[in-house]
């Protein structure tokens, strides 16, 4: 069997693994990267791409300081990823509409305008008429919360993007290459294994999305994770019919580069498999297409599901395990990886090389592992 060494050994390859490999194989850190299948195979892929620092964000709080953090980070991050890769992540800077369709969506659309006007950031109410202005094959909407700094991007390139990026600063990537056993020396991790090869390192990350509570079962320790399946689809219309990320109650609509509309995404808790329901798609299509009635007109693209890595209190885990010296865990980022991907690989590769970094204990790993995630 062979047998390998590493500064820092990642499991999973998904965009967080990614982009911590990319930010830590920059600093000149020999980094391996574990993939049990192969990059951007899950979540990462199946995400629309959208950059919902403000959209997805109800209320002021600290995940909404992280969102907004790692949202700046991204016009640079595309410049700098496709001068060293020739990869475009495809960064679309058109802004999300967030459509009303009733008086009660409407006067919360309003509010969530309003606090979020007030933490500095731009959010403009459009009436009817200059929502119209804007989409005018959009029907039925009462206005919109219109968020311009809310981008987009192709969430497979740029995950593609990182992991190529992060090997030509000498990054190794391993795929088809399932973790079957972790040795642990009381607060070490001494050794990780797969099928064909025993990494050692002297830090290792869970990066592993929601497989990331297997792999704390196997390092001794339960970490606590609830899956969220989320299905999309894919149309293609017979000329561009939106120019902005559509976002409702009921779904979101995002025009892509390839003239491709994704459509998204149900949300059924609990659930592991990646099959796709006749009732998810039309449930979907349905909504869109009151969105915006002429999409009948489109041609079927295709369909898919992911398993998004959700957490107990919906906060991704972010740091060093406690009891554990060299073990640390990026996980849990619900519907936001792509959007937190920046910022989660600037703060873990801080982390790991002991540099000194200010974050909420709202994403530290003790708040579950000192109660409800007990060691085992």
């Amino acid at each position: 069997m062979d047998r390998v060494k590493q500064d820092v050994l990642i499991i999973g390859g998904g965009v967080i693994g990614c982009s911590i490999a990319y930010h830590l194989a920059k600093q000149g850190i020999s980094v391996t990267i574990l993939e049990r299948d192969h990059i951007a195979a899950h979540s990462s892929s199946a995400a629309a791409g959208m950059l919902g620092a403000q959209s997805e964000m109800e209320k002021p709080d600290p995940l909404v300081d992280l969102s907004l953090q790692s949202r700046k980070m991204f016009p640079s991050l595309q410049e700098e990823l496709f001068n060293m890769t020739g990869i475009d992540i495809e960064l679309n800077p058109a802004g999300i509409l967030k459509v009303a369709t009733t008086d009660e969506s409407k006067e919360r659309l309003k509010q969530r305008g309003k606090w979020q006007r007030e933490i500095g950031q731009e959010a403009y109410w459009l009436d009817e008429r200059e929502l119209c202005e804007k989409e005018p094959k959009l029907k039925g909407a009462q206005g919109a919360l219109f968020l311009p700094n809310d981008h987009q991007v192709s969430a497979p390139k740029l995950t593609i993007a990182l992991a190529k990026g992060a090997m030509q600063c000498g990054a190794r990537l391993i795929e088809q290459s399932e973790v079957i056993e972790i040795k642990r020396d009381k607060d070490q991790i001494i050794s990780v294994r797969t099928k064909s090869t025993t990494f050692f390192a002297a830090q290792v990350i869970i990066a592993a999305g929601i497989w990331s509570s297997e792999i704390g079962k196997l390092c001794g320790f339960h970490l606590p994770m609830v899956p969220l399946k989320g299905e999309s689809l894919s149309i293609i219309p017979p000329y561009p019919m939106i120019h902005h990320t559509i976002f409702a109650e009921n779904g979101y609509l995002v025009p892509k580069a390839d003239d491709q509309i994704i459509i998204g995404a149900t949300e059924i808790p609990s659930e592991r498999s990646a099959d796709v329901s006749a009732k998810g798609i039309m449930s979907l299509l349905q909504a869109a297409i009151q969105l915006v009635p002429e999409l009948i007109q489109a041609k079927w693209g295709r369909c898919w599901a992911g398993i998004r890595p959700d957490t107990i209190d919906q906060k991704p885990y972010l740091g060093k395990i406690p009891d554990f010296k060299n073990l640390f865990v990026a996980c849990g980022h619900r519907r936001n990886g792509i959007l937190l991907s920046p910022i989660t690989g600037k703060i873990m590769a801080e982390m790991v090389m002991g540099k000194s970094v200010d974050i909420s204990s709202d994403f530290k790993v003790d708040r579950v592992m000192s109660g409800r995630g007990e060691f085992i």
